[in-house]
């Protein structure tokens, strides 16, 4: 396997952890020893001693899951943002009849979107060409120099690029060439629309190529298929043609595939479909002028593709004339060239467009107004979809190996770990080649059964298995130590307190991002294959986030919260470049990966494996989980939990606490209570006195969020008698409603007197050990004098 200059150079290595057996018996306390050490990289690994081995408890025979679909290239943000453009130029010329083909330049094919760019940052076209500097743009692609590859690619760009950025710019043209003619060596675009490809039943796992190429165009669907599948029914328009979200999706007629002498066969081409208000829908395969029109409701014409017309039965109405003049010189005169639009039935003297058309064009003809509103449709929210296949943990496990086998064209276990790294990253960032994996992710221990033994009425445990059922390591155990704080939510956060199952193949990839909360989370890998990880510490989350936004701008104006759906990935070695640490690790079966609070993470798995994640939040993890409930109400994005409502139930048993927790509680309970004692304050100023007490704990989440920035509620609240729907954080107390300041009022959860009793109560359990302590040093004291004095 061939690979280039632009190998992927691996990160330094995070920090390994080999804790012996009396460290290892306390979890979270061996994690806060490391802590120090460990958070400046973000993640570390630990390896438990090398007897510590449970058992994996997952009933394998029932264990049946539906993967997710990973298109590998369109993971990676940057080369999505090309895959995005080259699919709204392909959208672009498609209207227009043509398909997109991308040529090869040096052996390598013409990277478009880039084109486009150092055009733009150039100064554009025109000022490239009187200053004759197309020389520097082919330098700035990396192309040699001396061999005169300016002027092609100047030739490529005013061909290809250049009349859809002038649709970009609102320039209104018609675009009459048809550039890809005579362009045999050209390799023809398959958009990857996304919508499209999530109607389609993916192929099954015995189809995959060694390496299917993005650029070889797949066979249309038939009848037969859009019959077979419901989503392809919804889309379905019938005759030759586009193939576009949007612009409808079309099937190949089968009985268009004879071949015969005189030509293919044709079928009857004009339907006539009664409208509502009379009206009748004519539907001919061709576009064409009003006269032709009229004349195929008496012959069939020549074969050729779709369009849609309409015909008023009354001639006599105003309506009608009106339809049939053109929209540019307002006359109906010479109405064989007439041209009509096949998105919105306007109508267009074909002289009357800028530039002229010297005849009808053949094919489905659209007018400027409406290729430009194609062209700037906004681009879908990327997601993964489903896989159609379910697998049995074996199924999936045959399927994984013979894609490595395959693959790499050597024995699955053979293949070293640092080419699949280098691969990864080849394939992720490629246009040309289109590798599709299949992720088992996210699939929730309590409905299968975790890995680890479990506790429960149902089957009795060996002893072994009752061991492991009770460690603090045990991914079910861990989240409801003493020393944890989600034990002490009620709410149903299960997404975060209950594990996660990943069953994982070569190159199914998890993206970057961080926990929900900015939590802590732990990854075991019960078997298999090693998963590779990479990590960004807290410190740095900031300054990824950015150069994620600065380098890929189109994706984050489409999708602003695009880091927390954990669909894109970014290559480390890009971050590394703009300054942002990064550090990798190899975890491989019976090793454990902790990312801590606010360190983002991303990686993928070298081939079949099994793993098991959960969060968990300890003391230290407080203050940022405040911070973060400041982050998301300035995002306006949605809490799992209420974190004020975490604090006051923690501080309302503060027995029950760990004394560090107590402390911790204590320091987060007195900011907490400031902040609550300003806002109310500025309430009272506002000159809002009605007060109702409210136990925000018994509403659902979606009755107490702000109307403004969507935070959880539980503290208080601004509510209007008048306006029940909707209420607001006491921070946003100005976006409630335009009622008058009388009709709103406070709804809270606990007086201002009774907050304060809490937080000494509080005080006094986490100082208990010092009291306690200097009860005992008194003691002594007192006994030491006395056995002095006698």
């Amino acid at each position: 396997m061939e690979l280039g200059s632009d190998d992927f150079l691996p990160p330094p290595e995070c920090p390994v952890f080999e804790p012996s057996w009396a460290e290892f018996r306390d979890p979270l306390g061996y994690i806060a020893k490391i802590r120090p050490i460990a958070e400046k990289s973000g993640i570390c690994k630990i390896r438990p001693p090398a007897d510590w081995q449970p058992p994996f408890a997952v009933e394998v025979d029932n264990f049946r899951f539906t993967p997710r679909i990973q298109r590998l290239n369109e993971l990676e943000a940057q080369t999505r943002v090309k895959l995005n453009y080259l699919d709204q130029i392909a959208k672009f010329w498609e209207i227009q009849g043509s398909s997109l083909k991308i040529p090869n330049v040096e052996r390598r094919i013409l990277d478009l979107y880039s084109l486009s760019k150092i055009v733009v940052e150039e100064g554009g076209y025109e000022a490239i060409c009187k200053d004759r500097r197309w020389a520097r743009v082919a330098q700035r692609l990396n192309y040699p120099p001396g061999k005169n590859i300016g002027s092609l690619l100047r030739s490529h760009y005013e061909r290809i690029v250049y009349p859809y950025e002038m649709y970009q710019s609102g320039a209104n043209l018609v675009c009459n060439t048809r550039p890809f003619d005579n362009e045999e060596k050209d390799k023809e675009y398959k958009p990857h629309s996304i919508p499209l490809r999530q109607s389609v039943q993916p192929s099954k796992f015995n189809s995959y190529g060694r390496r299917a190429k993005r650029l070889q165009p797949d066979p249309e669907p038939t009848e037969e298929d859009i019959e077979k599948n419901p989503e392809l029914k919804k889309l379905q328009i019938y005759g030759a043609g586009p193939k576009m979200m949007g612009l409808g999706l079309m099937a190949k007629d089968k009985t268009l595939r004879k071949k015969d002498k005189e030509g293919p066969e044709c079928p009857p081409t004009v339907v006539v479909k009664e409208e509502s208000g009379g009206d009748m829908k004519v539907e001919s395969n061709s576009p064409k002028t009003y006269v032709e029109s009229k004349e195929e409701l008496s012959h069939s014409p020549e074969p050729c593709t779709k369009m849609t017309m309409r015909l008023r039965r009354n001639h006599s109405n105003a309506q009608f004339i009106e339809s049939y003049v053109c929209r540019m010189c307002s006359r109906g005169d010479e109405d064989d060239k007439l041209l009509l639009c096949d998105g919105c039935d306007d109508n267009y003297h074909i002289f009357c467009l800028l530039p002229p058309l010297p005849e009808i064009p053949k094919g489905v003809w659209r007018c400027p107004k409406c290729v430009m509103a194609e062209c700037k449709r906004p681009p879908e929210a990327f997601g993964f979809e489903q896989a159609t296949r379910e697998y049995t943990l074996q199924s999936f496990g045959e399927m994984a190996d013979s894609f490595k086998a395959d693959y790499f064209n050597m024995p699955v276990h053979m293949v070293p770990t640092e080419l699949v790294e280098k691969e990864f990253w080849r394939l992720v960032n490629s246009i040309e080649e289109d590798v599709t994996v299949e992720y088992g992710a996210d699939i929730h221990s309590k409905e299968f059964g975790s890995g680890f033994p479990v506790s429960d009425s149902k089957r009795h445990l060996t002893p072994e298995e009752e061991e492991y059922a009770t460690s603090g390591w045990n991914l079910n155990v861990m989240p409801v130590l003493e020393q944890s704080v989600l034990c002490h939510i009620n709410a149903d956060i299960s997404g975060m307190k209950v594990p996660w199952l990943y069953v994982g193949m070569v190159f199914s990839a998890f993206c970057w991002h961080i926990e929900d909360h900015w939590s802590y989370s732990i990854n075991y890998l019960h078997w298999g294959e090693p998963k590779t990880w990479y990590g960004v510490p807290s410190l740095a989350a900031e300054h990824l986030e950015e150069v994620m936004k600065k380098l890929t701008p189109e994706l984050f104006d489409s999708q602003p919260d695009l880091l927390h759906q954990l669909v894109t990935l970014m290559n480390p070695n890009t971050l590394m470049s703009h300054g942002v640490p990064v550090v990798r690790t190899n975890q491989c079966a019976g090793e454990f990966v902790i990312t801590f609070p606010r360190a983002y993470h991303s990686g993928f798995n070298q081939g079949y494996n099994f793993a098991e994640a959960v969060n968990f939040c300890t003391a230290d993890w407080l203050p940022a989980g405040r911070q973060c409930i400041e982050h998301y109400r300035r995002l306006r994005r949605y809490c799992v939990f209420s974190h004020e409502e975490l604090i006051c139930k923690m501080a309302a048993c503060p027995e029950k606490l760990d004394l560090n927790l107590a402390a911790a509680v204590h320091k987060e309970m007195f900011i907490m209570v400031q902040e609550e004692r300003r806002l109310r304050k500025a309430l009272l100023e506002k000159g809002i006195t009605e007060a109702e007490r409210e136990a925000f704990e018994l509403l659902p989440d979606d009755e107490r969020q702000c109307i403004k920035c969507k935070t959880t509620c539980f503290l208080s609240a601004l509510a209007c008698y008048d306006c029940p729907d909707g209420l607001v954080c006491l921070s946003h107390i100005n976006d409630l409603c335009k009622c008058s300041s009388s009709r709103q009022y406070l709804r809270y959860r606990y007086t201002l007197d009774e907050l304060p009793a809490m937080l000494h109560k509080l005080k006094v359990r986490a100082e208990s050990f010092d009291t306690w302590a200097n009860k005992v040093r008194v003691a002594l004291e007192v006994e030491d004098g006395r056995k002095r004095s006698e």
